[in-house]
């Protein structure tokens, strides 16, 4: 097992490229259907605000390190899991809160907010606690990663398209509209095409390797799903925001991880197959959970 942490997942400069690429594309596609009154609705709820924010950026990475403290997984598993959870909120959660019957105008408002501050807090997080934990530490020296490189990274991926995208939607909302519609599939077909063809040409170390990350990102996935259930329940949200705020904080941008991994660590095989993993997973419990919640307002809607 100790091999995993020296594994790279082979992935070339010019699919790196693609990959920025895709990855911008589909958060421009993705701040197009964001609004600066998004923004407003949000300030005149600060209460979901600021639980939502402890959630994301001061929670779920804290309950992430002690996941690791307690299972202590290979370093470059444990470095995996730190990234995905130091990572904003994915744009999917929005469609997963909707079938669930969730309240789908804060999920919006939260992840335009979550990544916006995620151009900050991703790089922040991920050095904090990477370098908290001493097995991940070493791997992060040998590995030197420059921070600053780090957060012009996340900036260029996140930041620009996001204030790009909600600009075009300021100035021209029809246009945007219309763009977002075509842009959004293709872009996240191309994206997972990409990784699809990564872990193809790494199908070796994929089978070698990922039964020892599956029961990881499952438990990692569930901790944060009912870690944002049960902190909005303990401030007296109602059972729509519960909903919200558990998807929300279960279902994280790991393409933005993976990214990010390929950039910064080569691939490190123990981070991208759980950053992989996570992103397959997510969509699989997401749905399983709002299609649940989906069914039990259903029937109690035929009861009344």
């Amino acid at each position: 097992m100790r091999e995993l942490d020296q594994v790279k997942i082979n992935f070339d400069s010019q699919g790196l490229w693609v990959l920025n690429l895709a990855l911008a594309v589909i958060m421009f596609g993705v701040a197009l259907g964001i609004k600066f009154d998004d923004f407003k609705r949000l300030f005149k709820q600060p209460k979901l605000v600021l639980i939502g924010i402890l959630l994301q950026f001061i929670l779920l990475p804290f309950f992430t390190f002690l996941l690791v403290l307690i299972v202590k997984p290979q370093p470059s598993i444990a470095l995996g899991m730190m990234m995905v959870a130091a990572c904003p909120g994915g744009n999917i959660s929005n469609f997963m809160t909707h079938l669930s019957n969730g309240n789908t105008a804060l999920s919006v408002s939260l992840t335009a907010f979550a990544t916006f501050i995620a151009v900050f807090m991703t790089p922040f997080n991920f050095q904090f606690y990477g370098y908290l934990y001493e097995p991940t530490s070493i791997l992060l020296k040998e590995v030197q990663l420059n921070p600053f490189e780090l957060l012009e990274v996340v900036i260029l991926i996140l930041g620009i398209p996001l204030l790009l995208g909600m600009l075009l939607r300021a100035k021209n909302e029809k246009l945007a509209i219309l763009i977002s519609k075509r842009l959004k599939p293709l872009s996240i077909i191309v994206f997972v095409l990409i990784v699809i063809l990564a872990f193809s040409n790494n199908i070796d170390v994929f089978n070698a390797y990922a039964h020892h990350v599956i029961w990881i990102g499952i438990l990692h996935n569930l901790l944060a799903i009912a870690l944002g259930f049960t902190v909005a329940k303990a401030f007296n949200l109602s059972f729509e925001n519960q909903k919200t705020l558990a998807i929300e904080t279960g279902i994280q941008n790991s393409g933005l991880g993976l990214l990010l991994i390929f950039t910064f660590f080569n691939g490190l095989g123990g981070m991208a197959i759980l950053a992989a993993f996570w992103g397959v997973w997510h969509i699989v419990s997401g749905l399983a959970i709002s299609y649940y919640w989906s069914f039990k307002d259903r029937k109690i809607l035929e009861v009344t």
